[in-house]
């Protein structure tokens, strides 16, 4: 059975070694000191070590059940649920109004990264909750928020978010679910969505289903698609439970992974919804749901990520096979442990390497949601806009990379369902896909984001890289293999940016066939700018008395080694891009 244990030292490092929570200038920022973030964290790691982590192969194992019309959760789950919703955990940054805890969003995403690590599939009840939540509180009237939020802040009830349907996905344009206007100023929603994560289930007394239609008479495409307010069971205004509404769920479907997780297609046979926001404007309010989402996949990837790579080192350690060719290391047994040959700690620094920067990238993307929405920072919604798809898209592709590296470890082992790797990488698949696949990411990126208010983000970005360079150029640890490459690997994209530029106006497929590379070539220089944040901060801290030296001599060493093995990767991703379109796009069609 593998085991998890919250990595709630680094997530300190990163907080207050590395973005200096406590000192920053964001409201609510002044109370997250070392204690205060310490406490929360280690909690969660034991709800997550002691009661989640336990029934992650349960819901693997046991999977959902449709009996009846009503969806069953794995053995466990419910208790567990209630647990989780009545120690609070569901509430942390909610508004105070509606019964949260007011804490900042990056104390929701430290104690989200435990929960999604230790049991994804669980965790992914409330963090779709969350989400509607969100949507309803930025784009909800006072009486709606009044109405749904309470419940939805405790968890008593969940959401969900209702877009795909069996004929579009991202191409939502083509969605055929209607909505009839009602004299009452309802309206009837009929229509079929599938894939409608934690669709229904008996953890809660209600569901509040987020659903996207097009009101009869609306403009055609995405410009006529609405969002409405759909419960599973209607309340009244005083906000007691009354009759079924017209929701059904058609089938759970089968899936790679995440089977704790009821992914249903959701019938709507003429329901009472009511809407959300503006008519037609749908979309709007949903991507207050989604970019909040995509940050939480983007986690999900490297948390799975950082599971399998806990076991994988346990493994290593532990397993015997071999000798050092240098030298034997365990005279009093038969071989030597996995770890002394090569490859084994090539595959583990990999994983580290990745985790770590990751980890520290999306504490600091959090970050910037909090300066956004608490300070009013035009600029931090621009920047954490624009790096939105590199979170989402290069932290899943590379996280289920690492899971797979990781269930490598075990060699046969790893392919046997009893050790439980298999789990994390088919559990890791789904972020790869879900909340936008990655290569709508890429093309959002370079389509929509890089161009954003004249490129002005972009631009910021390379300014802020830049920037860090030439304030560190005499720091004594950063001159020992970080801020050559990074300045070599922003260099690099900085060039694909150039050739985008050039070429995209009379060729749009200049831009769109390099657009993977590119994104990808921006999550590594992210995670390098990452890196060498925190090995100045690492360096910083072992100058104090008392400093814990293995743990930063460690993370110094960690960093090293991603800026000279992972980091160069630029060079080669510009090099694709640089390639042009034609040896992407010179196939006909008719010849595949």
């Amino acid at each position: 059975m593998p085991s998890y244990t919250a990595p709630t030292k680094d997530m300190q490092f990163v907080l207050h070694d590395v973005l200096q929570a406590s000192t920053q200038d964001i409201p609510g920022y002044d109370e997250m000191d070392r204690d205060f973030t310490g406490a929360v964290l280690e909690e969660a790691g034991k709800v997550a070590q002691d009661v989640l982590h336990p029934l992650n192969v349960v819901g693997d194992t046991q999977g959902c059940t449709l009996e009846n019309g009503v969806v069953r959760t794995p053995e466990g789950f419910k208790a567990a649920f209630d647990q989780v919703r009545e120690g609070g955990w569901t509430a942390l940054d909610a508004d105070i109004e509606y019964g949260g805890q007011g804490l900042p969003y990056l104390m929701h995403t430290g104690v989200g990264e435990i929960l999604s690590a230790a049991n994804m599939a669980f965790n992914m009840y409330q963090g779709l909750t969350h989400g509607a939540y969100s949507a309803i509180h930025a784009h909800g009237t006072d009486a709606q928020k009044q109405k749904w939020l309470p419940k939805m802040v405790s968890c008593e009830w969940t959401g969900t978010m209702n877009l795909t349907e069996p004929h579009c996905g991202t191409d939502l344009g083509l969605m055929r679910t209607k909505a009839v206007p009602q004299d009452d100023g309802s309206y009837k929603i009929s229509g079929q969505k599938i894939f409608i994560s934690a669709g229904d289930h008996d953890m809660s007394e209600n569901i509040v289903h987020l659903v996207l239609a097009k009101i009869q008479g609306g403009p055609e495409g995405i410009k006529g698609v609405s969002l409405f307010i759909v419960p599973k069971i209607m309340v009244d205004d005083e906000g007691n439970l009354g009759a079924r509404n017209g929701v059904s769920v058609g089938k759970i479907e089968e899936k790679m992974g995440i089977h704790g997780n009821s992914t249903c297609v959701m019938n709507y046979d003429e329901a009472t919804g009511y809407l959300l926001g503006t008519e037609h404007k749908g979309m709007r309010a949903m991507f207050t749901m989604m970019n909040e989402a995509r940050l939480g996949v983007g986690l999900q990837g490297y948390a799975q990520a950082e599971i399998a790579y806990q076991n994988a080192l346990a493994y290593a350690l532990d397993r015997l096979q071999g000798r050092d060719v240098t030298g034997t290391k365990n005279p009093d047994g038969p071989a030597d442990p996995l770890i002394v040959h090569p490859d084994i700690r090539r595959n583990l620094m990999d994983q580290k390497s990745f985790v770590e920067g990751a980890r520290a990238f999306v504490f600091w993307g959090a970050m910037m949601i909090d300066r956004a929405h608490r300070n009013g920072d035009k600029d931090a919604d621009g920047l954490i806009s624009l790096l939105t798809p590199i979170i989402k898209g290069f932290l899943t592709d590379k996280g289920f990379e690492y899971a797979t590296a990781a269930q490598q470890v075990y060699g046969g082992h790893g392919y046997i369902e009893e050790w439980g790797m298999s789990q994390f990488a088919r559990d890791a698949r789904i972020a790869m896909i879900y909340e936008g696949a990655n290569g709508v990411q890429a093309l959002d990126l370079v389509g929509r984001k890089l161009a954003v208010d004249g490129g002005k983000h972009v631009m910021a970005f390379f300014d802020m890289v830049k920037s860090f360079i030439k304030e560190n150029a005499e720091d004594e640890t950063l001159q020992a293999g970080f801020l050559d490459p990074l300045k070599a690997a922003s260099k690099d994209l900085q060039a694909a940016g150039m050739y985008f530029m050039q070429n995209g106006m009379k060729n749009p497929n200049a831009a769109l066939a390099g657009s993977y590379d590119f994104m990808t070539m921006f999550g590594h220089v992210c995670l390098g700018l990452m890196w060498a944040k925190m090995a100045k901060a690492a360096g910083a801290a072992l100058k104090q008395d008392g400093a814990d030296r293995d743990f930063l001599e460690a993370k110094i060493a960690t960093g090293r080694y991603y800026m000279a093995r992972q980091l160069p990767a630029t060079g080669m991703h510009l090099a694709r891009i640089q390639s042009g379109p034609e040896n992407v796009m010179g196939l006909e069609a008719t010849a595949f």
